[in-house]
């Protein structure tokens, strides 16, 4: 068989290019053009790996997602509040994990009056309360956590704002939910 110059330049010129995609890609570029920046890097938990930084998925925060954000909620608070209807009082209260998944919660104890624990979520630094209805009460709110590490477990408050109606008599006790309306304050917890 005979080639010529042209086909033999052809099937070069498609050797090459061929050659050149195989290499570019298995180089790992990363959009900002770091090549490698992501090979020492292993994100926990499903998190992925962008221009050498984790991106973690709800629920989890660190530098490689290997913490899991509810940490921060668990254990024992002293709670200082005055609700709307409710004199100043003090009281402890449980944030314990919840099987739901990783940003799930459970409260023990909330208001001074559940005896069956409370449901929120996690996301960041904000606790949520979604809207329920348990022993004759609807209860909803949400709260902040205030560190400045968020590995630790300690010396943290939590501003709580939530309110609870008494579903026989619609009576309200708001602690800073609608404090605009009602000049209420909210719940200040400690550990």
């Amino acid at each position: 068989m005979k080639f010529t110059a042209r086909a033999l330049y052809i099937s070069l010129l498609t050797s090459l290019t061929a050659f050149s995609a195989v290499l570019y890609v298995s180089c790992g570029k990363t959009p900002s053009g770091n090549d490698n920046a992501c090979q020492a890097i292993a994100c926990a938990h499903g998190g992925s790996c962008t221009n050498g930084k984790c991106i973690c998925p709800s629920g989890y925060e660190g530098n490689n997602c290997e913490i899991t954000t509810r940490v921060r909620y668990l254990g024992g608070w002293n709670v200082q509040e005055k609700g709307t209807t409710t004199p100043s009082r003090e009281y402890q209260v449980a944030i314990e994990t919840s099987t739901i998944d990783a940003y799930h919660v459970t409260l023990k104890n909330m208001y001074n009056y559940f005896k069956s624990p409370i449901s929120a979520y996690v996301v960041k630094d904000t606790i949520f309360i979604p809207n329920q209805q348990l022993e004759g009460k609807v209860i909803f709110g949400k709260g902040y956590i205030h560190t400045t590490n968020i590995n630790a477990t300690e010396n943290n408050t939590l501003t709580m704002i939530y309110e609870v109606v008494d579903t026989a008599t619609q009576v309200v006790d708001d602690f800073g939910y609608y404090s605009d309306l009602d000049g209420s304050s909210p719940s200040q917890w400690t550990r």
